[in-house]
C-alpha cells in the first residue's frame, strides 16, 4: 500500500459536495447541521414543560417567577464514513491522450470515480437513516401501531387510512408537518377509495391523486416519498433488491430552522462535523502495473433523533 499522503483536491470536494441523487431523502428526514467538533453535545427536553402552566403573577415590589426548562444533556460524537476507488494510471494516461486528439476529456476517471463514491455513500446513509427512523423500539408505546390484515391502506374495501392518520395527527402534542413513506405505500395510499373520494369531491373512488393533494389533506408542510433500493445480498451472490424505506409511514414535526443540536425541539437531524471532502492518494504502486491514484470520498455526522415524542410511526402500512 502507497504511503503518499491523501490530499484533499477542491476540484473533487466541489464534485461531491454538488452531487446529489434525486432519489435519497435523507437529508429531508434528518437534516444536516454543523457542530464544532466530532464530539458534541445535544439537548433532550422534556415536551412537558412547554405545557406546564406557570404561576405569572407577580407582586407589587416581589421578583418576576423564572421558567426552568427540563432538558437532559447528552453527549455524542460523529463518525466517520467513506470509501475509496483505485484508478489504474493506464485510465488516466488513456484519458490524457484522448484530451491531446479530441481536446476534450471523454471520460474524466477522477470526477467519475468521485460521483460514483458519491453515490454508495448516500445510499449507505440512506439505508442508515431510514432503519433508525422506522425502528419501533426508538418511539413511545402511544407513538407506533403495527397495521396487519384487514387494516393495511392495500386492503381497499377494509382499511381506513384517513381515519387512522388523523387520530395519529391529533394524538401528538405538537401537530406534525411532514410525512414519509416509501414508494409502495404512498402508491396504495394515493389509490385509496377514500383518498380518490376526497380528492373527486365524493364523484369516485377510482385512479390516482396527487402527492401535494395528501399533503394537504393531512395538514402537512411536505410528503416525501422514498424511490431508493439496495442490494441485500452478500458479496459474490445474486443480487437481491429491496426497497430502502420499506412499507412502513411516519409523520414528524420538523422545526423550520435547525441551527443548533441545543435550543430547540425538532424531531431528528444530523450532526454534521466539517463538509463531505473528497481527494486522492497519488502514485500508489499497488494499483495494476503501472501504478495508480486512489481516489477517496468521504464524511463525518451522526444521525440522532432527539424528540420520539413528536413523530408517529405506522409499521407495516401495506403488505409486504
Amino acid at each position: 500500500m502507497s504511503q503518499a499522503p491523501f490530499v484533499i483536491q477542491p476540484r473533487l470536494t466541489a464534485i461531491t459536495l454538488a452531487y446529489r441523487n434525486q432519489r435519497m431523502i435523507a437529508d429531508d428526514v434528518l437534516p444536516r447541521i454543523p457542530v464544532d467538533s466530532s464530539v458534541f453535545k445535544w439537548s433532550q427536553y422534556t415536551l412537558g414543560d412547554s405545557f406546564t402552566v406557570p404561576d405569572t403573577r407577580v407582586g407589587r415590589k416581589g421578583d418576576v417567577n423564572e421558567i426552568d426548562w427540563t432538558a437532559t444533556e447528552q453527549q455524542a460524537a460523529t463518525l466517520d464514513y467513506g470509501l475509496e476507488d483505485p484508478i489504474p494510471q493506464s485510465d488516466i494516461l488513456n484519458a490524457r491522450a484522448a484530451m491531446k486528439t479530441q481536446g476534450v476529456y471523454p471520460v474524466d476517471p477522477e470526477a467519475r470515480s468521485t460521483e460514483l463514491l458519491s453515490d454508495l455513500i448516500a445510499l449507505d446513509r440512506e439505508v442508515r437513516v431510514a432503519n433508525l427512523v422506522r425502528n419501533p423500539a426508538n418511539y413511545p408505546t402511544a407513538n407506533k401501531r403495527t397495521l396487519a390484515g384487514g387494516a393495511q391502506w392495500d386492503q381497499f374495501s377494509t382499511s381506513t387510512p384517513i381515519q387512522d392518520i388523523t387520530d395519529a395527527r391529533d394524538s401528538l402534542i405538537m401537530p406534525p408537518n411532514v410525512m414519509v413513506m416509501g414508494r409502495r405505500v404512498f402508491t396504495r395510499l394515493a389509490q385509496h377509495p377514500t383518498i380518490v373520494k376526497a380528492y373527486n369531491g365524493t364523484t369516485g373512488d377510482t385512479g390516482i391523486v396527487p402527492q401535494q393533494f395528501i399533503a394537504n389533506l393531512f395538514e402537512l408542510d411536505e410528503l416525501i416519498v422514498g424511490q431508493g433500493w439496495v442490494n441485500i445480498a452478500k458479496k459474490g451472490q445474486a443480487p437481491q433488491l429491496q426497497r430502502v424505506w420499506g412499507n412502513d409511514a411516519l409523520m414528524f414535526y420538523r422545526s423550520p430552522v435547525i441551527a443548533s443540536p441545543t435550543g430547540i425541539i425538532t424531531f431528528g437531524y444530523t450532526a454534521e462535523w466539517g463538509q463531505r471532502l473528497a481527494g486522492v492518494i497519488e502514485n500508489d504502486p499497488d494499483i495494476g502495473l503501472r501504478g495508480g491514484t486512489r481516489v477517496r470520498v468521504g464524511e463525518s455526522v451522526k444521525e440522532i433523533i432527539a424528540a420520539p415524542n413528536v413523530a408517529y410511526l405506522f409499521q407495516n402500512a401495506v403488505g409486504s
